[in-house]
């Protein structure tokens, strides 16, 4: 099909080439976005007239009564034909064109009357403008390629009804935002299953102002298939159902603009030009889109009224039997609620139904029992894509004689031909007794929300569900139907107490609720996992409510419960050996786990014990520090400082496992674990010596961050998060850079405010001031290893400069901020007295 289709797109451009006009751009191929004149339709068969939006098609005696409905101010005559044919291989005899002179009064005021003749499978209007000769040259081109002008009627009417459903849903998508954009999901979910339009479900993801926007782009590939409408149109010429509607994405080669699927008519257009085209006259497609009594035209190119003039080609229902739409349930042995008011019964498998007219007077027909023989009612119901079906007005049904269950039976009319449609279970409501599912007998746990299933023949009829404590007033519950029979209802117990309450069901059309009482309990401990590693003093016990734990025996060795975390949706319950002496556990031995919990109940838990956590042991380690900063610099007096910006190397060895895995990794913090970084072989960072030695390196200015400092610590992290136990590893300091001293006699009153005067010391009265960036990290300065006259300086200095005793041999002892306990030394140059 798919095939069939690009040749016949190709040969229609070749057309095009072949007479030297310019192939159609995307917005002037298939837009048809012009309006065009309207011509009102209506049909008449056997005694019934229906409006042409009614008609799905044609047969042998129809009266059409046609009337163009051209403004008084219309200044160009149109001629109307109306033609018949009978297939592409023979012509129409020259009695199937009805000439209609517009301009003329009989026909302006009231419209002309044609019968569709016997052997007549398809029918076009064309509207031509009047030159003299029109009606024969139209009708020589006509019989002259009738296989050309069949194609063109079956393909005009399969895009009529394909636009139909595209303009349904456009609509419809714009209507639901606007009044109610919170339902535009599920409505537009409902509606892409009755027309039969592709949903993109990534614009529900966009916020809510630009998923209408998005729902209604690329209106080139939203319709898809519809078997019905193919079926309908199905070709005379191939005895295969046209390809028309089975390509609906734009095709690169023609390129066709919004509404890719009429570039078949255009193209069949485009054929008729190849053999009929004459100085007079050029032929374009005219779609028509029905409503009640006319039908609407839309053109995809400004008519002309200049040799050669347009000739608008209307497609018109097929001449060939009804095919009633096949409407289905999407599940049969689904029950409903006669009670309900505006009850939705789910149909589909018929777009057309939902985006036209074609399908009416729908009726729902109950059968009743009334005086114990048979009879029914019908129920007015009405299409409802938005809804996903047919909305059926139920008051009718209230006082009918309807005892347990019974059927109805969807009818309607089809053009001129009723038929029925699928068969739906209903059944009223009535009191029941419902049944809690047994694994949700003790589920109601205050503190949470919790879930019930509850189980009872009348389901189908819930209308709402509320809950009640004992001393409460009722509130509303979440609920949904499950499953047949089925409700599924979510009760909220965050800030209740434990104790009885009720669920109340209410139903369509009764007064009254089904009460049923239940229980809520407080959730008691429950003990899901122990878990203890080879060689440690210290357990994790998980499960809910570890609050209550109050004791725990591991193979009759005591543990003290400690804090109580939560992770992953349980309780954590970090516990402690009261003996670590006593703790002597191997990996796999099989352990028993004794709990108490503080209401005196005893629970018991079976397990093993878990391998050893990875441990690492440092080798050695050494700093490297840029050399090519010549600045002067502050020499650490502690061999475990580290630099910010200076490099750590370090070996490590592995201790348990006995090799070091090349997916385990070494995570390095400070030790309050606000900066943190994990090392490994495959970051670069962990390089193997052999198979139980590892080559680290750490830059804890890259990897850390400025502000990290102090003590770090390292740990070694197993391929499954099994986390070893913290080693100190180096103390990270940040130093100020220092540029120099520079001394002069101070005069009275010149020492600043901001910081102390120093004492008078060994180095005697003299002060200098020490130049540099960053003073704020040095905690105190002094000019003696002592620090017997040193100058704290005071939190917040952001000067560059700081008055400081005047030290010998331009050595001044420091003491950071990062490492107070450490004396440093600065060997600083001598700066000129003027800055």
């Amino acid at each position: 099909m798919r095939l069939r289709y690009l040749v016949r797109t190709v040969t229609g451009l070749v057309g095009y080439a072949l007479l030297g006009l310019a192939i159609p751009a995307a917005g002037e191929t298939a837009a048809f976005d012009l309006i065009g004149p309207k011509v009102e339709l209506r049909v008449q068969r056997d005694g019934v007239t229906l409006p042409i939006a009614e008609v799905p098609n044609l047969q042998a005696g129809d009266r059409l009564w046609l009337h163009p409905d051209l403004p008084d101010s219309q200044s160009v005559h149109y001629l109307m034909v109306v033609v018949f044919l009978r297939g592409a291989t023979n012509p129409p005899p020259e009695s199937w064109f009805t000439r209609a002179d517009t301009w003329s009064q009989p026909v302006h005021e009231e419209g002309i009357f044609v019968t569709v003749p016997d052997e007549a499978e398809e029918a076009l209007v064309l509207l031509a403008p009047e030159t003299g000769g029109a009606f024969s040259t139209l009708r020589t081109a006509v019989r002259g390629k009738p296989g050309a002008f069949v194609r063109a009627a079956q393909d005009l009417e399969q895009a009529s009804l394909d636009r139909a459903r595209l303009e349904k849903y456009l609509e419809a998508v714009r209507e639901i935002s606007a009044s109610d954009p919170e339902q535009l999901k599920a409505r537009t979910i409902l509606l892409s299953r009755s027309l039969n339009i592709r949903l993109d479900q990534q614009c529900f993801d966009k916020p809510t102002a630009q998923q209408a926007p998005c729902l209604t782009q690329n209106t080139d590939q939203l319709v898809l298939d519809d078997a019905h409408s193919q079926n309908m149109m199905a070709t005379l010429t191939t005895g295969a159902p046209t390809d028309l509607l089975a390509q609906l994405s734009s095709t690169p080669t023609a390129r066709s603009g919004y509404y890719s699927p009429y570039i078949g008519a255009v193209v069949d257009v485009a054929r008729i030009l190849a053999t009929t085209h004459t100085a007079q006259y050029q032929y374009i497609p005219a779609l028509a889109l029905p409503k009640d009594n006319e039908l609407n035209l839309r053109l995809n190119n400004p008519p002309s009224f200049r040799n050669p003039k347009s000739v608008l080609v209307i497609g018109l229902p097929p001449v060939r039997p009804a095919i009633a739409p096949p409407l289905r349930a999407p599940d049969a042995s689904q029950v409903y609620c006669a009670s309900q008011p505006q009850l939705v019964l789910p149909a589909d498998g018929a777009a057309l139904v939902f985006a036209t007219q074609l399908a009416h007077q729908f009726v729902l027909h109950v059968e009743t029992r009334k005086g114990g023989g048979g009879g029914g009612i019908d129920l007015p119901a009405v299409p409802d894509p938005g809804r996903g079906g047919f909305v059926i007005e139920t008051q009718g049904m209230q006082s009918a004689d309807i005892n347990g269950e019974t059927s109805g039976i969807l009818r309607g009319v089809w053009g001129f031909r009723p038929f029925d449609g699928p068969r739906f279970r209903l059944r009223p409501s009535r009191p029941g007794q419902w049944i809690v599912a047994s694994k949700d007998a003790s589920a109601l746990i205050v503190g949470r929300e919790d879930t019930l299933h509850l189980r009872s023949e009348g389901a189908y009829c819930v209308n709402e569900v509320r809950f009640q404590s004992e001393n409460g007033e009722p509130s509303l519950a979440e609920w949904r139907i499950a499953k047949p029979n089925e409700v599924e209802v979510r009760v909220p117990l965050q800030n209740a107490t434990a104790g009885r309450l009720k669920i109340l069901v209410q139903k369509y059309g009764l007064r009254e609720p089904d009460e049923i009482p239940l229980r809520s309990y407080t959730e008691a401990g429950r003990l899901d996992a122990f878990s203890i590693h080879a060689g440690d003093q210290d357990g994790v016990l998980k499960g809910t409510r570890l609050d209550q734990v109050t004791a725990v025996e591991v193979n009759g060795v005591s543990f003290n419960p400690e804090n109580v975390t939560r992770a992953n949706q349980q309780d954590e319950l970090k516990l402690a050996a009261r003996d670590p002496a006593g703790t002597k556990l191997k990996a796999g031995e099989p352990i028993f786990v004794h709990v108490t919990l503080k209401d005196g109940r005893v629970s018991d838990l079976s397990t093993a014990v878990e391998a050893p956590r990875p441990q690492l042991s440092l080798l050695s380690k050494s700093v490297q520090i840029d050399d090519g900063d010549s600045a002067p610099i502050i020499h650490l007096g502690n061999p475990d400082e580290l630099v910010q910006d200076a490099r750590l190397n370090f070996f490590l060895k592995a201790q348990a496992p006995e090799s070091f895995p090349p997916d385990e990794k070494v995570e390095v913090s400070t030790a309050a674990e606000s900066f943190h970084v994990l090392l490994s072989v495959k970051d670069g960072n962990l390089t193997m010596q052999d198979a139980k030695t590892v080559f680290a390196v750490l830059d804890p200015m890259k990897l850390l961050g400025p502000s990290a400092f102090g003590q770090l610590r390292f740990r070694a992290v197993s391929a499954d998060g099994v986390e070893g136990d913290w080693q100190p590893l180096v103390n990270v300091v940040r130093i100020p850079a220092l540029k120099g001293l520079r001394c002069a006699p101070a005069p009275t009153g010149s020492v600043s405010q901001r910081t102390p005067a120093p004492e008078k010391g060994p180095a005697g009265d003299k002060e200098c001031t020490l130049i540099g960036d960053k003073l704020f990290l040095i905690d105190a300065v002094s000019a003696d290893p002592d620090f017997s006259n040193e100058v704290t300086v005071p939190d917040g200095f952001v000067d560059a400069a700081l008055t400081v005793p005047q030290p010998k041999s331009k050595t001044l002892y420091i003491r950071l901020r990062d490492d107070p306990a450490t004396v440093d030394t600065a060997v600083l140059p001598l700066l000129s007295s003027q800055p």
